[in-house]
């Protein structure tokens, strides 16, 4: 009897236990935590979501690029339209009824009880319009919110544009913060620094009754998150130049890059032809965005990124310098400028050395130069010689950033191409090909492709005598500094000493008599450059000219590559152009007497053909 009384007891009191636990878990709930009370009201309340400013872009002395101006969206909550007169709703929006009943399917389809936009980017006039009559139906809405306008004409291409989200996008797990109707960056610089410049979402609860009018705040903001805006950006741009740079490109096709070869910071990035960024925003951007992509000029095509090309005589620089690290030549090294190798540019004084080479531009003496660093004896069998000795100049080669992206803070760039000996034997066949078969590459022809970026980067590394850091936009973020990753120097693996040899013959090019880049002098004005051209092969129809240099030669501020398609010898075209940007940014401002090159350069790339 004992022990049956003993566990009576002790059921009881697991009982009471459970009893107290559930009671106490209920006061909890109902007195102490309100969040399942918010979650009881929610049929009462209004969660609105306020979107933060998103940062703002400027240029490197501080020139506001880019900025948020007011517009409002229409949203509609499906469930609550009733009785929707469509004809009369069409009329007030002046929007085709398909394109109504289009964008309310696709609202159902999204949620019926959750508002989404049916109508965005409504300008002030636009929602004056309209706000009065929306009373007449139920179920829409004006949302405001701040959208992208530009304070420059220039620069499309680098800074991008914001658009609203697609569903696609709202499917993948990188965009699950995202809802229906925000926006995000696209393209440029406003997709790459998105997470920095969108800034962080707040949150507010309003109380409203049945009508949907609005009671005021619950619990006075207990459960309200503020927003925070975004960063800032603060970029290496220089926008007079790069505006003078787009000025200079008109009526014409190809890219000019400028950097700040001590730090990487990009200075200018034109490609040929442009747009302005304020067509991508606003009512009617996607249609004003196909025409864009249906241009057959296609202004869309970033050229500086996107389009490789040989590189023409600039390379012969790198292959120069490759070939002293080998010690295969020295800056002392004769060759004959012998015309039965390959044909050379032009008629010109023996090439007693490579300073004399470069000013030149000597086909002949960098055929054997490259000819000499890839036959080397370390094979007796000649295919298995040149492709031992080929492979060891590409892997140095590609120390300059060559054959594979930059790593630039937009995307869409190419890496070009650097072949490998693989690729010869694809096209070949193992050991059926030669130097012979490759010897083009010598003077920047051939399988190879690199883009106006790559180049200019060459020229930063020259000028630092052997190292660059990645070029960039961005030098601040917010009051820091730019991505880590861009304040990493890269290293070529030529002794820096060597550097010093082939500038001598860079500065003849542009001062020297006869040089091949007389065009792009500045001694005038107090400025020396070092520089190179180059005129690249086109089977397509008229050459392409290219210019390459750093300015001043003895403290390189300001490192440039102008590539103009179909316009033929460098020295004609690409050299003056590149010579008035350098003006531009190490002057502000153009000499009187030197303003005839900007007149010519107004004029179609043809005209070019016929001045040498």
């Amino acid at each position: 009897m004992q022990y049956l009384e003993g566990r009576r007891f002790v059921v009881a009191a697991i009982f009471l236990a459970v009893a107290l636990t559930f009671g106490a878990r209920l006061f909890y709930i109902q007195v102490l935590d309100g969040s399942y009370k918010l979650a009881a009201d929610r049929n009462t309340l209004q969660r609105i979501v306020q979107v933060p400013y998103r940062g703002l872009i400027y240029d490197r002395k501080g020139q506001l690029l880019v900025q948020n101006t007011p517009v409002y969206d229409l949203m509609v909550v499906p469930r609550e339209v009733k009785q929707l007169d469509t004809v009369r709703f069409c009329q007030l929006l002046q929007l085709p009824l398909e394109e109504v009943r289009e964008s309310l399917k696709t609202a159902r389809a999204y949620s019926r009880v959750k508002a989404s936009p049916l109508v965005q980017n409504l300008s002030t006039p636009e929602l004056a319009a309209i706000q009065d009559n929306l009373i007449d139906f139920p179920g829409f809405s004006i949302k405001a919110r701040m959208a992208r306008s530009y304070r420059t004409e220039n620069m499309a291409h680098a800074l991008g544009y914001v658009g609203a989200i697609t569903p696609a996008f709202l499917e993948k797990e990188k965009y699950a913060k995202y809802l229906p109707g925000d926006f995000l960056g696209i393209s440029g610089l406003e997709s790459f620094y998105e997470q920095q410049l969108m800034g962080k979402r707040g949150v507010q609860y309003r109380m409203v009754n049945v009508r949907g009018i609005e009671k005021g705040s619950f619990r006075d903001g207990e459960y309200d998150t503020l927003s925070v805006a975004g960063q800032d950006l603060h970029t290496s741009i220089d926008i007079e130049l790069q505006k003078y740079g787009e000025m200079l490109m008109r009526n014409k096709r190809g890219s000019i890059v400028a950097l700040d070869p001590k730090t990487g910071e990009i200075l200018a990035m034109v490609s040929a032809p442009g747009f302005e960024p304020s067509v991508l925003t606003g009512k009617g951007m996607g249609n004003r965005y196909m025409e864009l992509l249906q241009d057959t000029a296609k202004p869309l095509f970033n050229r500086p990124l996107m389009a490789t090309y040989p590189p023409g005589s600039v390379f012969k620089l790198v292959n120069e310098l490759v070939a002293l690290q080998m010690g295969v030549v020295t800056p002392q090294t004769s060759f004959d400028c012998n015309w039965k190798l390959v044909r050379c540019t032009h008629r010109h004084e023996h090439p007693y050395n490579v300073s004399i080479a470069i000013k030149n531009s000597c086909n002949p003496y960098f055929y054997q130069v490259m000819r000499t660093a890839v036959l080397r004896g370390r094979s007796t069998n000649r295919f298995e010689d040149a492709r031992l000795g080929y492979s060891e100049w590409r892997r140095q080669v590609m120390t300059f950033g060559l054959g594979e992206k930059l790593g630039v803070d937009i995307s869409q760039e190419k890496k070009g191409l650097i072949p490998t000996s693989d690729f010869y034997d694809k096209a070949y066949g193992f050991h059926r090909w030669n130097f012979r078969t490759i010897y083009s590459l010598s003077i920047g022809q051939g399988e190879m492709g690199i883009t106006g970026l790559q180049m200019a980067n060459v020229m930063a590394t020259i000028a630092n005598r052997g190292y660059y850091y990645t070029p960039h936009f961005v030098k601040g973020i917010g009051n820091g500094g730019p991505l880590p990753q861009f304040r990493e120097r890269h290293v070529t693996v030529v002794d820096p000493k060597y550097f010093e040899t082939i500038i001598p013959g860079m500065q003849q090019v542009v001062d020297g008599r006869g040089g091949t880049g007389s065009n792009a002098s500045l001694l005038d004005v107090g400025i020396s450059v070092a520089g190179k051209t180059g005129t690249v092969q086109n089977r397509h129809g008229a050459d392409h000219a290219t210019f390459a240099a750093f300015a001043p030669a003895e403290d390189p501020k300001i490192a440039i590559v102008v590539f103009i398609e179909n316009a033929g010898f460098g020295g004609s075209s690409a050299a003056p152009l590149a010579s008035l940007m350098i003006e531009k940014y190490l002057r502000g401002d153009i000499a009187p007497w030197r303003k005839r090159w900007e007149n010519w350069l107004q004029g179609p790339a043809e005209q070019f053909i016929r001045k040498r």
